[in-house]
């Protein structure tokens, strides 16, 4: 009969016990070291490790493209890498905010209008990004209430006067908008039956070309920011009858806010912020909103931006968030009951 062999550790149970104790605490260690990579990979002060690129979806010269290359130099200082800015502009903002909610290379962020963050969902029908899944609040860059404008010589009395007289006027007035889904069209829509208004609405290519029919009487009305009609309403050019904030700002200080023309509720602003792909770890993201929070605290930057027309406020990632949120509940329920679609 073959006899039968036994291996060492069959024959030896306490060598065998030991092995195995020595296996599973080796598959411990590797277990604890595949776990600590991400968290290594993941640490703040590591990243950024090559430039970042920061995307506007709007072409050069335009407020969002002036407020990225403002804060482009002191980021970069910030971070320790340059901030390169890159012009992606198209459909209303919409190019680049996909082009930032795509990105992989955790190294892309973007500086985005509130149009793409909280309308564009609601007006096309097939928009390739979620604002509210693929992008992550960063940091508020600047707010603008609207400016409701209209020829001097249509105002010769106050704003109240002015709105009873647009009451009384019913579908005879019309009002103009840089395009259809613009702030402009959605502020006035959100307003008209506040103010049981009916000005018909005559969308055009952009705001000077608004501008110029005011002027020549062509348009009666129309809602634009307050760094394109202030100039105009200091000459005497354009009457402004109210900013659409719920209070007067200090970007037009001597215009009356909403509540004082009859328009309780009514809080319209148009805002830009930083925001990045939602894939981007978290304490990049955390670094990132920490350093454009003191730069934007900075009396420097705030005063180049109220020279632009914008207004700084306090904000937090999450801050950014609930506007965001807000701001797409009251555009979505607007744009459900007036069947407004784009595509």
């Amino acid at each position: 009969m073959q006899a039968t062999r036994l291996s060492p550790t069959a024959s030896n149970p306490a060598r065998a016990s030991l092995s195995r104790r020595r296996l599973v605490a080796g598959a411990l260690g590797l277990a604890s070291l595949a776990a600590g990579v991400p968290a290594l990979a993941q640490d703040p002060a590591t990243w950024p490790s090559r430039p970042i690129r920061l995307i506007v979806g709007y072409p050069a010269g335009s407020s969002p493209d002036m407020q990225a290359r403002l804060l482009a130099e002191p980021l970069g200082r910030a971070l320790g890498q340059p901030v390169v800015v890159e012009n992606k502009p198209g459909a209303g903002g919409n190019i680049g905010a996909d082009q930032v909610a795509k990105a992989t290379d955790q190294h892309t962020v973007g500086v985005i209008g509130n149009g793409p963050l909280t309308s564009s969902k609601f007006l096309y029908s097939r928009l390739p990004y979620d604002p509210l899944k693929d992008l992550a609040p960063i940091a508020l860059i600047g707010t603008s209430p609207l400016v409701w404008v209209v020829p001097a010589a249509a105002m010769p009395g106050d704003s109240r006067q002015y709105v009873a007289h647009a009451q009384a006027a019913g579908d005879k007035l019309a009002y103009g908008s840089i395009g259809a889904g613009s702030g402009g069209h959605l502020g006035m829509e959100l307003l008209k039956p506040v103010l049981r208004i009916k000005p018909l609405h005559v969308p055009y290519a952009g705001g000077p070309a608004i501008v110029n029919d005011i002027l020549g009487g062509q348009v009666d009305m129309t809602l634009l920011p307050t760094s394109t009609v202030m100039p105009l309403i200091r000459s005497g050019k354009l009457k402004a009858v109210a900013v659409t904030s719920a209070k007067r700002t200090s970007l037009a200080p001597d215009v009356p806010a909403m509540p004082e023309v009859g328009a309780q509720g009514v809080n319209i602003e148009v805002w830009n912020a930083i925001m990045a792909p939602a894939n981007l770890p978290a304490p990049y993201q955390a670094k990132l909103s920490q350093a454009l929070d003191t730069i934007l605290r900075g009396a420097d930057i705030r005063d180049k931006l109220f020279q632009q027309g914008w207004a700084v406020e306090d904000s937090t990632p999450a801050s950014l968030a609930r506007r965001i949120q807000a701001d797409s509940k009251l555009y979505g329920d607007l744009i459900a009951r007036e069947g407004i679609k784009l595509d």
